[in-house]
């Protein structure tokens, strides 16, 4: 086997705005390829995104799934059944997984699987709040709730305005607004700042949907929470700069 991947990266040069592309390989299984600046991504279009079947199964989502009906066929109830730190790690490493995928899914305009993995995401936050035996590794996970629930209705809501139904998108978006603020409070920095994000972003679209103009402190907003998603700090701190500048003047009149 030839270990040398020059070949593939000289034959796909690196640039930002054509970095994702979906391919069939010869088997006819489709996956998703991801140009890095100084390497290749591929994930799995189907089933787990690292394509493996850990415990023979599709998922450790399915295999815990299967646990507990099976716990509770023995013992009668869910009562005792409990995710200790091993079982953690499995599902946190593939909720990473699943997150890296459908942050390329998102990306590209796939909203049906993007909801299918951020729903399995969900799941995996619902059994680490269920049955986790550390407080630590549940916060590991919960931490990013806001943001999976965000990117779940968005990716939802956007299936509905391609079927020309807004009227569903905006009742999408706002029951995800509803089902954050009630979320459990986390002591957690990343939990609060994903919170307070997460209700302002998915505000601003509901704004978008029912066509409101929004203010320019609004549209910069936005313009934020993207170069924060794709890491481009140097952005992020000249949008901050504006937004700030934009504040202390509207304060100003006042």
């Amino acid at each position: 086997m030839k270990m040398d991947i020059s070949p593939l990266l000289n034959e796909w040069e690196y640039d930002s705005g054509k970095n994702v592309r979906v391919i069939k390989l010869e088997d006819n299984r489709k996956v998703i390829q991801v140009r890095k600046l100084i390497g290749i991504e591929q994930y799995e279009l189907e089933g787990r995104p690292d394509g493996k079947k850990p415990f023979g199964k599709v998922s450790v989502l399915a295999e815990f799934s299967d646990r507990i009906h099976n716990y509770i066929k023995i013992h009668g109830s869910k009562k005792g059944f409990i995710i200790n730190h091993d079982d953690f790690l499995l599902l946190q490493y593939e909720a990473i997984l699943n997150y890296y995928r459908y942050l390329v899914l998102f990306q590209i305009g796939d909203f049906e699987r993007t909801v299918r993995d951020t729903d399995s995401n969900l799941q995996i936050c619902d059994l680490l709040e269920n049955y986790g035996l550390n407080e630590e590794d549940k916060n590991q996970i919960l931490q990013y709730k806001p943001y999976i629930i965000r990117v779940n209705a968005l990716a939802r809501a956007m299936i509905n305005i391609k079927q020309n139904i807004p009227e569903v998108a905006q009742q999408v978006i706002e029951s995800a607004i509803i089902q954050i603020k009630n979320l459990p409070d986390l002591k957690n920095m990343n939990f609060q700042y994903e919170k307070i994000r997460s209700i302002n972003y998915l505000k601003a679209t509901l704004a978008e949907i029912n066509q409101k103009p929004l203010s320019k402190i609004e549209k910069l907003q936005l313009e934020l929470d993207d170069a924060l998603e794709i890491e481009d700090y140097e952005r992020a701190a000249e949008i901050r700069d504006k937004i700030h500048e934009l504040s202390e003047k509207t304060d100003n009149k006042i």
